[in-house]
């Protein structure tokens, strides 16, 4: 059984972080998916797929896998840059623009 630690991104249809700051614990399938004959679906006999688990910290999903005698793979995030603007948001609605408004 293998095991994929990770701190999941953020949802790209929000600017916010929520939901980013913990750490998950994901099994990995030992086989491939099939696909169902009757309705299409894809499927997986293997049910420890279906476990997902969250952490705290990285430290505290690590040392879950090793007490329970997991193989794990930790996943870095990748930090993204903010995006900060000399005036914010109020620069949109700028009354001493000197350049044309573009959107």
């Amino acid at each position: 059984m293998r095991a994929r630690i990770y701190q999941p991104a953020r949802n790209a249809m929000q600017s916010g972080t929520g939901k980013t700051r913990l750490w998950m614990l994901e099994m990995v399938p030992e086989g491939g998916r099939t696909i169902d004959p009757l309705m299409g679906w894809p499927s997986n006999s293997d049910m420890s797929a279906q476990i997902r688990m969250k952490f705290d910290s990285r430290e505290a999903a690590e040392d879950y896998a090793k007490e329970h005698g997991i193989d794990y793979v930790v996943v870095e995030p990748k930090k993204r840059k903010p995006v900060i603007r000399k005036n914010g948001y109020g620069e949109n609605f700028a009354t001493n623009r000197r350049q044309t408004w573009t959107h």
